[in-house]
């Protein structure tokens, strides 16, 4: 394959990434708290010969994710908590401690408070947050503060990360750390609320349908470049015979 089959090789590869990306937020439209993804690239410029311009490729540099909060939806639920701001709940999974804003929490038959895949959600101690069989009425102060009607429960656990975009996510709600967060003293929390996927569905399909037509153009160019090969394979042969 010449420079151009290269070129635009790799800019069909960075047309796929970045479909695969809207593609995956749309699916996560609906996800609790879901963060949504955007792929970050970048030029190579490769040495050309003396008095060519340089060749330019498509690099894929990494993802970063969209920061910003999602809305706030009143459930009346009191298993339900939305956090204001920085933040994340620690829950302990199979692989360790996992860390996620999707504060949709259901009560297991231990009575320990978990999240939708049965992870313990962690009090402040490193402990599961568990509820006894006399507790009913359960209130989640603005600070993580657990009680019920028999008194203090526990605190949940909430931290922080010097820099989000080092967590890797694990679906479309846990994230792992490859370093020890930050507790965090004061959080805000609102009991009875879930907070919502950042990601705009009709944004996010207007760019798919941008990224599809791109990808459409450049496998055209893709083919016209192979046929153009062809051709001039075909023309050498035919003044060799």
């Amino acid at each position: 394959m010449d420079q151009p089959g290269y070129i635009i090789l790799s800019r069909l590869t960075a047309q796929m990434r970045a479909t695969q990306v809207l593609a995956n937020n749309i699916a996560n439209a609906d996800t609790p708290a879901y963060r949504a993804e955007r792929p970050l690239f970048a030029t190579r410029l490769s040495r050309a010969a003396a008095g060519e311009a340089p060749i330019a490729y498509s690099l894929d540099r990494a993802t970063w994710r969209d920061t910003r909060g999602g809305p706030l939806a009143t459930t009346g639920n009191p298993l339900d908590v939305a956090l204001r701001g920085d933040g994340f709940f620690v829950v302990e999974t199979e692989g360790g401690e996992r860390y996620t804003r999707a504060g949709r929490f259901t009560l297991d038959p231990a009575g320990r408070l978990t999240d939708q895949e049965g992870n313990a959600v962690l009090g402040a101690g490193g402990t599961p947050i568990a509820f006894g069989p006399g507790d009913t009425r359960i209130e989640i102060q603005g600070d993580g503060t657990v009680r019920s009607e028999n008194g203090v429960v526990g605190r949940l656990r909430v931290v922080r990360f010097a820099d989000p975009q080092r967590l890797r996510a694990e679906g479309g709600r846990l994230y792992a750390a490859d370093g020890p967060p930050e507790d965090m003293p004061r959080p805000q929390l609102v009991q009875g609320a879930v907070e919502g996927s950042n990601v705009s569905p009709v944004t996010e399909i207007t760019r798919l349908t941008q990224d599809v037509r791109d990808f459409e153009l450049a496998t055209q160019f893709a083919e016209r470049e192979g046929d153009r090969q062809q051709n001039a394979i075909d023309r050498i042969l035919r003044r060799r015979s």
